[in-house]
């Protein structure tokens, strides 16, 4: 049996593939606090490339509710919703409102982002200068004094990144940190299975 929490959190909403906006909308609508990061991009039309804004984590969106029975019946009536992201299929997984916070402060930030980038450890840090000031994950370095900042959303199993100076970050800690969500089978993680061919270095290009 599904356990309802009814005290108000963030939970993490997988998606009918390109259904983001139709089901932003529709939650509006609905009373629910939906919020959807998105990222600058490119789309190729007619051989021209025109910037647009596309979903940070394309397939999923995130919805601030507190969720009794009835308030989750109305969520999972609105069109092209699949799933609410649970712990193990059985009790939905409120996500920690720091790492709601970290992703919106990225999304309105004036930075590149990398979604979907592959990381396989990295020292945890706190960014202390620019507009990311506050942000926590982990630093991988690409050169010796710059590198990546990379926020991991293990609900999701992905991560996003951006080009950060070494300068900018202090040291959470002493420890090496690796992150685990990459390679697991989602479905023993009891999350929607995702995946992303989108490297680091370069924005991707949508037709229209």
């Amino acid at each position: 049996m599904r356990t309802i929490d009814a005290t108000e959190a963030w939970y993490a909403v997988w998606l009918r593939s390109h259904d983001e906006h139709v089901v932003s909308r529709q939650l509006l609508s609905k009373g629910f606090q939906p919020f959807l990061p998105e990222v600058p991009t490119w789309s190729r039309r007619l051989g021209t490339k025109h910037p647009i804004s596309a979903p940070m984590f394309p397939g999923y969106l995130f919805v601030r509710a507190a969720l009794d029975k009835d308030r989750y019946i109305d969520l999972m009536k609105v069109q092209g919703v699949v799933q609410v992201l649970e712990d193990g299929w059985t009790r939905l997984t409120p996500m920690p409102d720091t790492q709601i916070d970290a992703i919106r402060q990225i999304a309105s930030a004036d930075v590149v982002v990398f979604p979907g980038a592959h990381v396989r450890g990295g020292e945890r840090v706190r960014v202390i200068e620019g507009p990311l000031a506050g942000v926590e994950g982990l630093f991988v370095h690409d050169r010796l004094s710059k590198g990546r900042l990379v926020v991991s959303v293990e609900m999701l199993g992905r991560s996003i990144a951006v080009e950060m100076d070494g300068a900018d970050v202090e040291p959470c800690g002493a420890s090496r940190l690796a992150i685990s969500s990459y390679g697991l089978d989602a479905r023993d993680r009891g999350r929607a299975p995702v995946s992303s061919s989108r490297q680091p270095g370069s924005l991707p290009i949508t037709s229209t």
